[in-house]
């Protein structure tokens, strides 16, 4: 299995190196390794809330209905981009939605997932650095908010289950400080570093309505423009619809690298 180097070659955990937030086939080629940035990009602070959320903001039943087995949602869907609501109800349904997310994140060879991939627009994602069941550690993250990150980025190649066979640089703080809740509804802080940090801020983008090519430079995009046209297609031949957007007609977001107070 091919593999793109992050942190030095002699670490014990070759597993912990593998492309982000989906494993790369054997057959797929070989990436080189990511640069560092020599002057960080500027990064700007994200708008909070300052009035209570009222009921109908939080995700209701209907929003969190599902029927197994879960599919992956690919670009360019409108719910790659739609509003996903906070959750407020930690039941048995919750469990099952993380257990199916589990589940199809395993079977795609995903390490990590976020509900909007699947058709469900709430603020819950999973994830598991090995991507492997059974083995590593599975991260439930509800509600996440974005505390402090660090100031140091770096560059890596990233791929996503919503672009299936498309990788390509992204640059992105090298920790966080984030807030969330447990699949009980348990308030924690959690610092992330190293690859469950680059894991956690790509599905974070997606509870964001921002998807990975937003964050790429005008050069990286270029590279893979082609393959986005092809999706772009792909949902237009499927659907009998017209793409909900169009990468030769989109204006590029004003998205920095980070988000909240830097560490």
């Amino acid at each position: 299995m091919h593999y793109t180097t992050w942190l030095q070659p002699s670490s014990s955990s070759l597993q912990a190196f593998l492309p982000l937030l989906i494993r790369r086939p054997a057959s797929a080629a070989t990436y080189p390794r990511f640069r560092r940035l020599s002057t960080p990009a500027r990064l700007h602070a994200m708008a909070k809330r300052s009035f209570p959320l009222q009921r109908d903001d939080f995700a209701s039943p209907v929003d969190l209905y599902f029927e197994p087995p879960l599919r992956i949602v690919e670009y360019p869907d409108a719910k790659l981009r739609a509003k996903n609501k906070p959750i407020n109800t930690f039941d048995d349904n919750l469990k099952k939605l993380v257990d199916e997310m589990f589940d199809v994140m395993y079977k795609t060879d995903g390490i990590g997932l976020s509900a909007p991939q699947v058709g469900i627009n709430a603020r819950l994602m999973v994830f598991n650095p090995v991507g492997e069941r059974g083995e590593g550690e599975e991260i439930v993250l509800i509600n996440p908010r974005v505390n402090k990150f660090s100031k140091k980025t770096t560059i890596f190649n990233e791929g996503c289950l919503s672009f299936p066979g498309i990788y390509a640089d992204v640059e992105r703080p090298v920790s966080v400080k984030i807030d969330a809740q447990d699949i009980t509804g348990s308030k924690f802080t959690f610092n992330l570093s190293g690859l469950r940090a680059r894991v956690f801020q790509h599905e974070f983008d997606h509870l964001q309505g921002v998807l990975f090519f937003d964050r790429m430079t005008e050069e990286v995009l270029d590279s893979i423009r082609a393959d986005l046209q092809a999706l772009e297609k792909k949902y237009e031949h499927n659907t009998g619809s017209p793409s909900p957007e169009s990468i030769d007609t989109r204006k590029r977001l004003k998205i920095a690298a980070g988000f909240g107070k830097s560490l």
